[in-house]
């Protein structure tokens, strides 16, 4: 079973990959059989007006082919990670 990070009370990411702008954040979950879930979370990093960091699950055309390299490579990560848990 894979571990689940903890930093205080806060849980961390089990997996994150980014290719420039695009971000995919992997996160893992028990569930009651004892095997762990992999759950990702795709965004798009932006600065706004005032310099600060957002994110949003919008793409525009120029995003998606990041996109999918960044869905594929994480995809390779779960596909390992579900392997070594079995």
């Amino acid at each position: 079973m894979a571990d689940v990070k903890t930093r205080g009370t806060k849980n961390l990411p089990a997996h994150e990959m980014r290719i420039g702008a695009i971000k995919a954040t992997v996160w893992s979950n028990a569930v009651p059989s004892g095997a762990v879930m992999f759950n990702t979370v795709l965004v798009r990093l932006y600065r706004d007006d005032q310099g600060s960091w957002c994110e949003t699950h919008s793409l525009g055309r120029d995003d998606l082919l990041t996109a999918a390299k960044v869905l594929d490579l994480v995809h390779t990560w779960v596909s390992q990670a579900e392997r070594k848990q079995a």
